[in-house]
């Protein structure tokens, strides 16, 4: 690579964290995902079986555990029971484990994987989640507004908070190559096509390093490349035909960096916003990312928004696809469904203790 290139990458970056910057410092002012079905509500439980579903090699996996525990004992509650995750299995037989003593409330301390997984098992049982965000997106966490370095604060109310059910949706996968299919639940962005290519993409040193800044560094090297055919049908319409580099299915559109990507995706409105991306060069990436930075309202034919409550896209050849920032193999075709209010999860409300 040439130094400048390198330069260049440099300096994109840097703007790109500027301009992230000055994001979270207006979405403290005017960002709210306000219910659309209903407030939030008090648990109304006085005493409550507390299961965690924990990622131990977090880096704050044992303070979690300890704030959590404390917590419990400080409300005369039972000792919460534990279940750690392992490379093996990330989760489902641990929430299953959980599910059977009957838990008010399952925490879960991780990342997106995590609370994707717990909340996949955790769908339409009407057992409330709790969010103690340790990973490096922490999508949900965001979008229901918690401050994700805020670990005490998280933990209360993650106990004490009201509650809300959202939507999730799945992404049935389809590789006709390989024979391979597959099913999954997401909460805030599926993708397929290049926003699945830059997180399998993305330099694991620089991830632990910068953060979700590294996704910067992988986006940049593969802004070129070319548009591929797809077809796509929302909602049992007709099939349309399209040259697309990206498109992402979301149930809402808060992002790292203070970046609100969808300001319309609300989070239980029972709908998905499906984002059609197919800029042609550099010039088509600087508009699209000017659109988003600065909400812009006017229409932009490379960046198309519907609605919809189940989309179908097929491809001749096979394309990556993603959930919630995890890459999930490709595919010929996927299916989306939103799944509306089946969910039911922990936020910000009055704590009864401190």
């Amino acid at each position: 690579m040439s130094d400048l290139i390198l330069y260049l990458l440099i300096a994109v970056a840097l703007a790109f964290a500027v301009s992230s910057w000055w994001g979270v410092r207006r979405l403290k002012a005017l960002h709210m995902r306000s219910a659309v079905g209903e407030d939030a509500h008090e648990p109304g439980l006085s005493h409550q079986r507390v299961a965690v579903i924990l990622n131990p090699i977090k880096a704050r996996s044992d303070e979690a555990r300890a704030t959590i525990q404390r917590a419990c004992l400080t409300a005369g509650w039972d000792e919460p029971v534990f279940y750690e995750t392992t490379a093996e299995d990330p989760g489902f037989s641990q929430v299953q484990a959980a599910l059977g003593h009957a838990p008010d409330v399952v925490l879960v301390g991780g990342g997106d994987g995590t609370v994707r997984v717990v909340a996949e098992s955790l769908a339409r049982t009407g057992v409330a989640m709790g969010l103690i965000p340790l990973g490096t997106g922490n999508l949900l966490a965001r979008n229901v507004d918690l401050d994700v370095n805020d670990l005490h604060g998280n933990v209360q109310t993650a106990l004490f908070g009201h509650q809300r059910y959202i939507d999730t949706a799945r992404m049935g996968i389809e590789n006709s190559r390989t024979g391979h299919s597959s099913e999954h639940a997401f909460l805030v962005i599926a993708g397929i096509g290049m926003d699945a290519e830059v997180l399998a993409d993305t330099n694991a040193g620089l991830k632990k390093a910068f953060g979700w800044l590294a996704y910067t560094e992988a986006g940049m090297r593969h802004l070129p490349g070319r548009r591929k055919r797809i077809s796509i049908s929302l909602d049992g319409s007709p099939d349309q035909v399209r040259n697309i580099r990206s498109i992402l299915f979301a149930n809402c559109g808060l992002v790292p960096g203070g970046i609100d990507f969808i300001p319309q995706a609300m989070i239980d409105d029972g709908m998905l916003d499906v984002v059609v991306m197919s800029p042609r060069s550099a010039i088509g990436w600087v508009l699209m990312y000017v659109k988003i930075m600065f909400k812009h309202s006017g229409k932009l034919p490379i960046m198309t928004v519907y609605r919809s409550g189940r989309a179908v896209i097929k491809c001749p050849e096979p394309m990556p696809t993603q959930l919630d920032g995890d890459t999930a193999g490709e595919a010929t075709k996927v299916t989306v469904q939103v799944e509306p209010r089946s969910l039911l999860i922990r936020v910000k409300g009055q704590a009864t203790l401190v």
